[in-house]
């Protein structure tokens, strides 16, 4: 299973894009999704810590993929490198 941590701010339409890419992608990948808003301590730290810029913020099982508009397709082709049955069930 692929852990994926979004970093999110309130009043964010590139935040509603990720949720609803990600929400997308749990149907056909094995996903955990933990959404963290920015304003929070630990928000804060992990946003310091991976040098995200503004949001969202997502990182693939603890590492930064992207911050701003989530690309929908560089995610889908990297879950598909990494689950390559695709199957949310597995």
């Amino acid at each position: 299973m692929t852990t994926i941590t979004l970093l999110t701010q309130s009043s964010c339409t590139s935040c509603e894009h990720a949720k609803e890419v990600l929400a997308r992608l749990t149907r056909e990948f094995p996903l955990q999704i933990t959404e963290i808003g920015l304003a929070t301590e630990e928000g804060f730290a992990l946003a310091a810590r991976h040098g995200v810029v503004f949001a969202p913020g997502v990182l693939v099982d603890g590492d930064m993929f992207s911050y701003g508009r989530l690309p929908e397709k560089k995610l889908r082709r990297y879950l598909s490198q990494q689950h390559p049955a695709g199957n949310a069930n597995a």
